[in-house]
């Protein structure tokens, strides 16, 4: 994608700031870069720490391709903040069905143009209660489909070490490893030709999933659970925290 003067500068000062801060932080693995498109993607992450898009960022900003994130709304009205997301065309989203689609507009022309748009299926940080990918939204799978836009799943892990979800202070010592992989692009060739109802973006939308959570067996070496947690079913919200700063999930009394 071509950025422009203004974005390539505050990508270059962000990065400045962020890279050696996050090189100080924690170690970094990353695999499958080879198998990022050439062209314009959709990248979609697992979510368990407010620090992920500085972990997905980094790696993709290392390989020359200029991250744009579907970010809160209201992140762009933060003093300091609101103007950076602004100059690197961040993607603000919005709760309203109009304002969702804009965001999705928006999206589908930077990728249009050659760029990586990173959409964090499951809308949230996960609330499964062991950090396994939880059920995603629809967004990503309908930007693919009614783009033929290639969707790669990536997971990373390691850190929510560094800072755990909903943490308070970031835990520097003994110094944690994060780890981050690229799959293949998801084959949603199935959905070809398919009405963009709401069941063929919900079976995507688990296609996607399923990619992501089998990446991240992989880099914990473990079983994801055989079923999906929905918040749904668990009377949670599907947005923002459903624990207070300190808590457990799912309890109401402090953490250890």
């Amino acid at each position: 994608m071509k950025e422009s003067a203004k974005s390539r500068a505050t990508f270059v000062f962000i990065a400045g700031i962020a890279r050696p801060l996050l090189n100080f932080m924690m170690s970094k693995t990353w695999e499958g870069t080879e198998k990022l498109p050439a062209s314009g993607f959709i990248a979609a992450p697992n979510h368990c720490t407010e620090i992920d898009p500085l972990v997905v960022g980094h790696m993709l900003y290392n390989q020359k391709r200029a991250p744009h994130f579907l970010a809160k709304a209201s992140l762009f009205k933060v003093p300091g903040l609101g103007p950076l997301l602004t100059a690197t065309k961040q993607v603000p989203v919005e709760r309203s069905t109009a304002g969702a689609n804009r965001s999705l507009q928006v999206a589908q022309e930077i990728v249009a143009e050659g760029g990586a748009i990173i959409i964090y299926p499951e809308g949230t940080l996960t609330r499964d209660p062991d950090l396994w990918p939880m059920k995603g939204h629809t967004g990503a799978a309908r930007l693919a489909l009614e783009g033929g836009i290639p969707v790669v799943p990536i997971a990373h892990w390691g850190a929510h070490e560094v800072f755990p979800r909903y943490g308070k202070t970031f835990h520097l010592f003994p110094r944690k490893r994060s780890r981050v992989v690229v799959g293949d692009p998801v084959d949603l060739s199935a959905f070809s030709g398919r009405p963009l109802d709401k069941a063929t973006l919900t079976e995507a939308t688990d296609v996607i999933m399923d990619a992501i959570t089998t990446l991240l067996a992989g880099l914990r070496g473990e079983q994801p659970p055989a079923q999906r947690w929905d918040p749904a079913k668990q009377q949670q919200s599907k947005h923002g925290r459903f624990v207070e700063r300190g808590q457990q999930p799912g309890t109401g009394t402090d953490a250890p």
